[in-house]
C-alpha cells in the first residue's frame, strides 16, 4: 500500500505522468523523450530517475543509447495508474509528437538497410540529381536553422537565407561554417519586405514558411518581386489539420492550407503555371504536406 502511495504521489508531477505514458507506447531514449515533451535534458533525467526508483520503468541498453520503457505489468496493483496515465488530456500534443518521432525512426532504419545495399544512398542521388541543375541564385525565405538552405548551397551558385529570428539564423550560420558552405549569404528581415534587389533570383523556396505567417500574400508578392522573368517558386506547406497546440507551442498562425485556395494566392501574386502536388493522407501523423510550383511570366 505504501508503494501505491508512493506512486500516486510520484505522479502528481505533470511531466512524470506524460513521460510515464510516452513509454507505455514505445521504448524512448531521453533525447527522444526531450524532444516530445520540450522539457531540459536534466529536469527529464531527473523524473525518469524517480520513475526508476519506484520500478515504474525500466531501461535496457542498445549501442550507444538507453532505452526507458515501461516496467509494470497487467498483473501489477499499480497498472491502474498506467491507465490513468494512457486517459489524461494530452493538452501539450505529445501523441502527435510520439507519431511523427516513431515515423521518423522508421524511415532511419529503412535507408540503413538501404544504404548497405550498393547504389542506394539518396545523398549519392542528390547530389547526381543536383549536377543536372544549372547554377541558381537561390531565396530561402524562412530558413530557420537552416537544415534545408545548407542542401541548396551544395548545388545553387548562390544562396540567400531569410529569417526574422536572429537565433535561428545564428544556428544556420552555424551550420553553414560546418558544413564548409560559403556561398550562403544570411538576412535577417521580414518576409514581406526583404530588402532584396528585385528580379535577381532564380527560385525561391518556402518550405513550411507560409503557415507562421499572418498574411501569406503578402510574402508570396515579395517572392514574385525579386524572382527573374521567368523565375520558379516551390511551396512546400502543410494540409489543414486540427492540432491547435503547434499555434502556441511552435509560433503556428495557420494551421495548414488548402492547396486549391494556396494555388489561387499563388496566381494572385503574379505567377502563373501553379501545380499542386498533394502527398497521401496515410500513416498516424496528423501532419501531410503538399508542394505547389509556379513560375513569374517571362
Amino acid at each position: 500500500m505504501d508503494q501505491l502511495s508512493e506512486c500516486f504521489r510520484a505522479l502528481g508531477e505533470p511531466t512524470r505522468l506524460r513521460l510515464l505514458r510516452l513509454v507505455n507506447e514505445a521504448p524512448l531514449n531521453v533525447s527522444e523523450l526531450v524532444s516530445v515533451v520540450g522539457v531540459a535534458q536534466s529536469s527529464v533525467s531527473h523524473h525518469l530517475a524517480k520513475l526508476k526508483s519506484l520500478e515504474l520503468i525500466k531501461e535496457d541498453r542498445n549501442g550507444a543509447f538507453t532505452y526507458y520503457s515501461l516496467a509494470v505489468t497487467p498483473q501489477d496493483p499499480r497498472w491502474p495508474l498506467i491507465g490513468l496515465a494512457k486517459e489524461a488530456a494530452d493538452e501539450h500534443g505529445d501523441r502527435s509528437r510520439l507519431r511523427e518521432l516513431l515515423l521518423r525512426r522508421e524511415d532511419r532504419q529503412i535507408l540503413n538497410e538501404r544504404l548497405l545495399e550498393p547504389g542506394q544512398s539518396w545523398m549519392l542521388w542528390s547530389a547526381a540529381l543536383g549536377s543536372l541543375v544549372p547554377p541558381l541564385e537561390v531565396a530561402d525565405f524562412g530558413c530557420g536553422t537552416g537544415s534545408l538552405t545548407v542542401e541548396i548551397a551544395k548545388w545553387a551558385k548562390r544562396v540567400t537565407a531569410v529569417d526574422r529570428s536572429e537565433r535561428s539564423l545564428a544556428q544556420a550560420k552555424e551550420r553553414a561554417t560546418r558544413e564548409g558552405r560559403s556561398n550562403v549569404t544570411f538576412i535577417e528581415a521580414d518576409l514581406s519586405k526583404t530588402g532584396l534587389p528585385a528580379g535577381k533570383h532564380d527560385l525561391v523556396v518556402l518550405s513550411q514558411t507560409l503557415h507562421h505567417v499572418a498574411r501569406p500574400g503578402d510574402v508570396l508578392k515579395e517572392a514574385h518581386r525579386i524572382l527573374v522573368p521567368g523565375g520558379r517558386l516551390l511551396v512546400l506547406e502543410l494540409l489543414p489539420h486540427t492540432e491547435a497546440w503547434v499555434q502556441e507551442r511552435l509560433g503556428h498562425v495557420h494551421l495548414g492550407f488548402d492547396p486549391e485556395a494556396l494555388r489561387g494566392d499563388i496566381q494572385s501574386a503574379g505567377f502563373q503555371k501553379a501545380n499542386v502536388s498533394q502527398f497521401p493522407r496515410d500513416g498516424g501523423t496528423p501532419f501531410r504536406v503538399f508542394l505547389v510550383a509556379a513560375e513569374k511570366r517571362k
